[in-house]
């Protein structure tokens, strides 16, 4: 594992990677994590569905990127292992297939050798970073990827989390600018659009314990892909993006999913 810091969870307040885990059922938070959780439900109680909706989306937009011949993916903002994580969906389409995880909070990091069992015909690592940080991420994948060859940017219920002044679409421009043509670029977020009051008092709920909540329009998600080729169906919510490529989530049609998600090439 490379960029590996020592361990220091910080259980005084809520972490996002932390409260996805929560929302999908899994053992590694903590109360605090919890306890914003079960806040967030009281917003809007289908927190749990979006979550798995964003999992899903990955998932399918893997086996879409494979099945198009992409073998080399850096997934930023990875989270806490949930079979089947990137990697597994990926070597099972393309067992030489090269994937390079990456998350900032030192819990994934504890848990990381889940993301390290891949096939012996791929590679997988994982690299403890902040997506604020470009230039480590993408020192840290070179030593895995060759960028050289096309690569499938992945950042999956992430962007929400980083605000304009953070320089979110900068970011993600920086990280992009390092991959060459047939690279992609796959994304999920969420959004105010459908439910604007709701967002609201979930951003200040979250911003009141020190997590930022940056909701984006459909413009302002579109933004991302600037100077890309959006992959049909382009910009959708994300559950009907491409459906057919794995199994809905029990209850994604029961009300609006408010989020967006997206694949696009980079020529």
């Amino acid at each position: 594992m490379t960029g590996q810091q020592p361990v220091e969870i910080d259980t005084s307040r809520p972490h996002p990677a932390r409260m996805y885990d929560w929302y999908l059922g899994g053992k590694d938070n903590y109360p605090v994590d919890e306890e914003m959780g079960r806040q967030m439900l009281t917003l809007d109680p289908r927190v749990p569905v979006m979550a798995r909706v964003n999992r899903a989306f990955m998932h399918r937009a893997t086996r879409w990127l494979v099945g198009r011949g992409v073998r080399q993916f850096l997934d930023i903002g990875t989270g806490i292992p949930t079979e089947p994580n990137l990697h597994q969906v990926a070597q099972e389409g393309a067992p030489d297939a090269r994937v390079v995880y990456c998350d900032n909070d030192p819990i994934v990091l504890a848990h990381a050798a889940a993301l390290l069992r891949g096939t012996p015909e791929g590679v997988t690592e994982y690299l403890q970073a902040d997506v604020r940080d470009p230039d480590a991420i993408l020192d840290g994948a070179r030593k895995v990827l060759d960028l050289d060859r096309p690569v499938a940017l992945s950042l999956i219920a992430l962007l929400h989390f980083v605000s304009d002044e953070d320089g979110a679409h900068e970011l993600v421009r920086r990280l992009l600018a390092a991959l060459p043509s047939g690279s992609h670029l796959v994304v999920t977020h969420a959004t105010s659009d459908f439910t604007p009051e709701e967002s609201r008092a979930a951003t200040e709920k979250l911003r009141a314990a020190g997590v930022t909540l940056a909701l984006r329009s459909r413009a302002e998600f579109t933004r991302f892909f600037d100077g890309l080729d959006l992959v049909d169906p382009g910009v959708e919510v994300p559950h009907l993006w491409h459906p057919e490529l794995g199994e809905p989530v029990p209850g994604q049609e029961e009300g609006v999913i408010p989020g967006y998600g997206a694949v696009a090439l980079k020529r």
